[in-house]
């Protein structure tokens, strides 16, 4: 026995090293456009991660410190695989001057002189080219819970950029920490495994995407997780607030609201009315958020800039290109801003039906359609970014259906795009990361009835 336990001590040890190595090497010896090597790092890390709890199934908290400690690895690293944390800073230096980052886009304000319009940005140049173009040319759409992230960021790092990227790294981290208290409580009051938890917490694709390239998803996450957390409790009060704080991170949770119809119905006493009030607190909290930016331009700009990945923006869709590809055979042009308004229809159609026609009477069957909720969403889009996946991965923590995880893994191939000098999809790529996980999704369709997939 003892010969066992040291040959998983030194097993754990020599994978736990080798995480180490992979990913110091990611964060601070790789460039997006390295394409073979991002693959190659990633597939091991993966390997590693899977190794890890294999062999640790018995010991969650030694396997949550090492979670944590892969996280820590990227502290002082500038993201490699995105230019996003440029915009953040820049808009919570807009933030922490008493300016609304809602009302000013940056190519325009690069373009004017700063001190006339008494909004000096400290390294204003250098963080207009390094969040590009793109970025720069449109109003922020990130909600106020999100955009104080920013400003607490760069309250305490001063005109450090990478302070800045210290200090938002350290609040996705603790988010991610509290996703892990949440997720393992919510797991044993469902007599599930509390080890699922870590097809998240340890898995490479968080750890990068989320901590190392500093995708707020995991600070939405938390309160999304604690805000079910407290639902299942009957805590519903306390649940709305959260609900309504995780929409004002990410708006993203608002198509999950119409989902809760049948679960309250089932669970209160009065559910319709409980419902009605439920989501009275939620849109309550999220407007009170939003109330210190409220006009009528904050409204034309985030509406203008929320439309665009509908009806111009795409980027590793699925069921989308496909459409596109029999739009160009058809009419010879891109169709993108109707087949976007056509496809939301459809989101809506599908949300609708599973919101009244799915049985949601337990909560683990209410997180399951929630899973087939943002999933359908998801595959429907116009654009989906590696990132996005998060939400998927960490709802399908709670079902027995675990194709984000594969999804989670497949998504690196979208990276391709980016081993180009000019930004090019590779669609033959892309094909394959869907076809994989469609597959993997019928399968578990198919073939899993009751069981979850276990880690032994």
């Amino acid at each position: 026995m003892l010969k066992n336990l040291f040959n998983r001590d030194i097993i754990t040890l020599l994978l736990v090293v080798l995480g180490f190595l992979f990913y110091i090497s990611f964060g601070y010896d790789l460039t997006r456009g390295d394409f073979p090597k991002l693959i190659t790092l990633y597939g091991v890390l993966f390997f590693v991660s899977y190794g890890i709890l294999k062999i640790n199934h018995d010991r969650f908290w030694l396997v949550a410190g090492i979670g944590v400690a892969f996280r820590f690895l990227f502290l002082t690293s500038l993201p490699n695989l995105s230019q996003d944390f440029y915009r953040f800073i820049w808009d919570g230096r807009l933030l922490i001057k008493g300016v609304s980052p809602y009302l000013f886009i940056p190519e325009n304000l690069i373009n004017v002189d700063f001190n006339t319009l008494g909004l000096r940005i400290s390294q204003a140049e250098q963080l207009y080219h390094g969040m590009g173009q793109l970025n720069g040319s449109h109003y922020s759409n990130y909600p106020p819970i999100n955009q104080l992230c920013f400003a607490l960021a760069t309250l305490f790092s001063g005109k450090s950029i990478l302070g800045a990227v210290i200090a938002m790294r350290v609040l996705i981290i603790l988010a991610d920490v509290g996703i892990l208290f949440f997720g393992r409580k919510l797991l044993l009051k469902l007599n599930l495994n509390p080890n699922q938890i870590f097809w998240y917490f340890l898995n490479p694709f968080i750890i990068i995407e989320l901590t190392g390239n500093l995708h707020f998803e995991s600070v939405m996450l938390f309160f999304l997780i604690s805000s079910i957390y407290l639902a299942h409790q009957k805590k519903w009060i306390e649940s709305a607030v959260l609900f309504g704080v995780a929409v004002s991170v990410k708006l993203i949770p608002l198509l999950f609201l119409p989902l809760f119809f049948k679960w309250f119905i089932a669970n209160f006493n009065k559910g319709l009315l409980k419902l009605f009030f439920y989501y009275l607190i939620v849109i309550g909290t999220v407007l009170l958020t939003f109330t210190p930016f409220l006009s009528l331009a904050f409204f034309n700009n985030f509406l203008e800039t929320t439309v665009l990945w509908f009806q111009d923006f795409e980027f590793n869709a699925s069921i989308y290109y496909v459409i596109r590809w029999i739009g160009f055979k058809v009419v010879g042009w891109n169709m993108i801003a109707i087949i976007g308004k056509i496809l939301s229809l459809i989101i809506v159609i599908f949300i609708l039906i599973f919101t009244f026609f799915r049985k949601n009477k337990s909560i683990q069957q209410l997180i399951t359609t929630l899973l087939f909720g943002i999933s359908a969403y998801y595959i429907l889009s116009t654009t989906i970014h590696p990132w996005y996946i998060a939400s998927p991965l960490l709802l399908s923590v709670f079902t027995k259906y675990k194709f984000p995880i594969v999804w989670s893994f497949v998504v690196v191939l979208s990276y391709s795009a980016y081993s180009n000098e000019v930004f090019s999809e590779n669609l033959w790529l892309v094909t394959l990361e869907y076809f994989i996980m469609f597959s993997f999704f019928i399968w578990e369709l198919l073939k899993c009835k009751n069981k979850s997939i276990k880690f032994h």
